[in-house]
Formats: structure tokens, sequence, C-alpha cells
């Protein structure tokens, strides 16, 4: 494969700053209704993005405009320290060079940061919807195959229908306005999580980082307590999506899962984002997931409302 780090004839490629969090937004949203039919990508999640302590936007982030209008975005990261390396990739339809050039420029920084991480090779990493504005089989000619399968789910929510549920005999739940908590809730994602495909450990700082902890809402973030057993799950959500409540992390410890813990915390997240007024709640999983986290979700009347695709392209450095 010939790499090109020249765009195509009419088209320019910047890098990103700041100052463009808000028309990458507008950019995504637009791709998102394209691709699910709502505009659901959130400013705060753009500028959490581009601050990302693991982005030189510099030489991580592209912008790809076609005479002033933009028309693709693309951002590289490091979570691994090693081989691994995510990219996010963005492209409106009709610019099939244009989205090849990003993926040009993409792989020729992941092979750099790899082996400047002392790795032989990158593994590379890209999530896009099952049906993307991407053309997937010039994607798989550049040597990327599908690896792991996500569902979106989603629920519509009623307050009537959707009360706050008393928690069961012994267990207790507290937010994480305490910064301890905070880091009790960092402690728990990590151990529920490891076994988990495509799990970096994050330390306490990385994980503030990958979160935007400076301006999270930790009301919205519980920790679960079992009597006898201490602090035993932790739920994640965050109420910035502009059609949806979202459920960002929902984990159990190992031991302690099937005792009904993880749907006493899908029926508090129901209640709460009901009672904030939202109609509807979403969240992300695995379709491979061993804990049986999908039918949990399924069972609690969440059904699919998108799928998406890890992507995988390993490239010697």
């Amino acid at each position: 494969m010939t790499t090109s780090l020249v765009p195509p004839a009419g088209l320019t490629v910047r890098p990103a700053t700041l100052g463009d969090a808000a028309a990458v937004c507008a950019l995504l949203n637009e791709v998102d209704l394209l691709e699910t039919g709502r505009a659901d990508t959130e400013l705060s999640r753009i500028q959490a993005d581009l601050r990302h302590p693991e982005v030189d936007l510099e030489r991580d982030s592209w912008l790809l405009f076609d005479g002033d209008r933009l028309v693709g975005y693309a951002l590289l990261w490091d979570d691994s320290g090693g081989e691994r390396i995510d990219v996010d990739h963005y492209v409106l339809p009709g610019r099939p060079g244009g989205a090849l050039h990003l993926f040009d420029l993409m792989e020729h920084r992941a092979a750099e940061r790899a082996a400047a991480n002392g790795a032989a090779r990158a593994v590379v990493h890209l999530h896009l919807n099952t049906a993307p504005t991407m053309d997937l089989p010039a994607l798989r000619a550049r040597g990327w195959r599908t690896v792991r399968r996500y569902h979106v789910m989603e629920r519509h929510l009623d307050p009537a229908a959707d009360p706050l549920p008393a928690p069961p005999a012994g267990v207790t739940l507290r937010t994480c306005l305490a910064e301890e908590d905070r880091r009790r809730a960092h402690a728990l994602l990590q151990e529920c999580f490891t076994d988990h495909f495509d799990y970096q450990p994050r330390s306490y700082a990385q994980w503030l980082g990958d979160i935007d902890g400076e301006h999270a809402d930790w009301s919205l973030i519980w920790l679960v307590h079992v009597e006898g057993f201490g602090d035993a799950a932790v739920l994640r959500t965050h109420n910035d999506r502009p059609s949806t409540g979202w459920v960002g992390n929902l984990g159990v410890r190992a031991e302690l899962r099937g005792r009904g813990l993880g749907g006493h915390l899908l029926r508090h997240a129901f209640g709460h984002y009901a009672a904030l007024g939202r109609d509807r709640i979403g969240l992300g999983v695995d379709t491979d997931n061993s804990s049986g986290a999908l039918a949990l979700y399924e069972r609690h009347g969440m059904t699919l409302d998108y799928a998406v695709d890890t992507w995988e392209l390993i490239r010697p450095v």
C-alpha cells in the first residue's frame, strides 16, 4: 500500500485546536444524522477529546477542508504506552480521496507513536457504525478487519413506570462527590473491567483525563456498598447527550455478580433519569461480553438502537 501525506487536489488539511471544538461537533452531528438519524454528539465530549492528555493536537489531529467547508476530522491517541493505538475518523460522503488521505495520515502517525513506545508494530483500533459514511471495501483493501461488535442499546423512560427503586437489604448507594469516593470508583472500574476486550490499565489521573473529570457531574456516578463485602459495584452515567441520558460504565465485582446488583443499578439509572425529565436512556455493550451484560440489559427492556464495529489494522513500525 502506498502512503501519501499530500492531500488530494482541492482539499486541505490542518491540525485541530481547542477553538475548533464547535465546528468539529457540528460535523460529527452531520455524520450522526446520516448514520443513526439523530444528532447526538455533545460539545463537551469533543472538548474532552481535544484536551486528552495523550493527544498532541499538532501531530495527532487532522481537519479536512473542501475550500472553507470542514468535511472531515480524525484524532489519534495512545492509552497503552505500547503497540495499541486508538483513532477516530469522520468524513462526509462524496469525498473518498479525502477519507483515505486521513487514513494515510493516521496510519503513518500510529506507526510513529508505537515505535516511540518501543513496539515492533502498531495495532490500531477504530470504531465505526455498521452502516457508516466510510467506504468499507476501501477500508478492507488497506488491511483493516473487524474484530468486535458492540450494540448501542436504548430504553424509553416514563416517570410513572420507572420509579427510583428501593435498594435491596444490606445495599446502599452513594454519589462520588468526595475525592476518596472518586478514587474508589476508579479502582472498582479497573477491577471490574480488567478481563474485558480492549481493556487498558489507567491510573487515576489518566482516568480523570479520559472522562473529563474536571467537568464531570459526580452526582451522576454512584458506588454500591454491600454489607459484609464493602464497595462492590459502580455506576457511571452522564446527562450531556442531546437526545438521551447515558450509562458510561456499569461494573460489579466478579464475586458478587449474579446477585441482582447490576439489575438494581440499571433500574436506579432508569428512575433517576426519568425523574430528571429524560424520556430515553442508552448505553453501549460488547456483544461478546462474558459477564452476561447484553442479556441483563435485554431483560430490563433495553433494545438495539444501532451497532458499532471495532476495526483493527496491524502495521509494522
